[in-house]
């Protein structure tokens, strides 16, 4: 078994249509087709079928591709690797991130880092901290920068970069703020900003209400953390935000806030990878640049 017919069973599932496959690898149809049938006498099953003129996985097929998938990520992780160990004057570097530290994080760094490194590419993909979780698992990122709570995940291993502390904001002309210190009760009085349903803020806004049996009378529900802020600063409404998220707000007081009352639940920015991934010269160096030169990471 050779990684190109490996490389045509993934690009099958993709496209399913020969042509697409033979295309992307700059093959001709009949050789893409012999490797085809090449791969399913060496299994001894079949893995390919035909309808509506499109090609299918058999269950077989779909089993094997689950493998195939990962077997092609790791050759290409290999092949990076290898090159760097030549130069760091080239190379791509994947990551993933949460909204948090995507947007109030990252970008400084990642200017820093393509200035400092002109020929090292940089990606990164924005997604809940779940879904970063599983591309680490699965070996579809080199780093990931998460907002979460203190996890386990083998073979997960996660940095503890600084904290991510929840806090009630609310507009300067809002009647809480002259308020030293917020009771429970007067949040549930509140109108209140709740974030999407997707989003961790909102997981722990929701467990903090339950746990304090606060039951909000009047919401409002908005997936943009910018829209969020953008709201509560009319004057009318409260809400729970990351603290990183409002530095540019507090500093500038256009809003105000304190630390969310009675709120067991700590949370953290990670910077995390896969022990079972290699530890590559050049996510090295990311890592290093991320820890020197982040002003709120060295605020901690």
């Amino acid at each position: 078994m050779n990684l190109l017919k490996l490389q045509i069973l993934e690009l099958i599932e993709k496209h399913k249509k020969i042509t697409a496959v033979a295309n992307k690898l700059g093959l001709k149809q009949p050789t893409v087709t012999y490797h085809m049938k090449s791969l399913e006498q060496d299994m001894g099953v079949k893995l390919f079928e035909t309808r509506t003129d499109k090609i299918f996985l058999t269950e077989a097929g779909k089993a094997m591709h689950h493998y195939a998938s990962l077997i092609n990520r790791l050759a290409s992780e290999a092949e990076r690797i290898v090159y760097e160990f030549g130069t760091l004057t080239r190379g791509h570097l994947t990551i993933g991130a949460s909204y948090v530290p995507a947007t109030y994080l990252l970008p400084r760094v990642l200017s820093k880092f393509a200035e400092m490194n002109p020929n090292i590419g940089l990606s990164v993909s924005v997604k809940p901290a779940p879904v970063i979780k599983e591309k680490l698992m699965n070996h579809e990122i080199d780093l990931g920068i998460i907002s979460a709570e203190p996890f386990v995940l083998p073979p997960i291993s996660a940095r503890n970069l600084c904290k991510d502390e929840l806090m009630v904001i609310y507009s300067p002309d809002h009647h809480l703020a002259a308020q030293e210190k917020i009771d429970p009760g007067w949040i549930a009085a509140s109108n209140f900003a709740l974030h999407g349903s997707t989003s961790s803020t909102r997981e722990m806004t929701d467990r903090w209400l339950k746990q304090h049996r606060v039951k909000l009378e009047r919401t409002l529900e908005l997936d943009s953390i910018e829209a969020i802020k953008q709201t509560v600063r009319q004057g009318n409404h409260i809400a729970f935000i990351s603290k990183l998220a409002v530095q540019e707000e507090f500093r500038q007081g256009v809003l105000l806030g304190q630390a969310v009352p009675y709120n067991d639940f700590q949370r953290s920015i990670y910077c995390c990878y896969n022990k079972e991934r290699y530890d590559s010269r050049l996510t090295e160096q990311f890592i290093t640049a991320l820890m020197d030169w982040n002003e709120p990471i060295q605020e901690e």
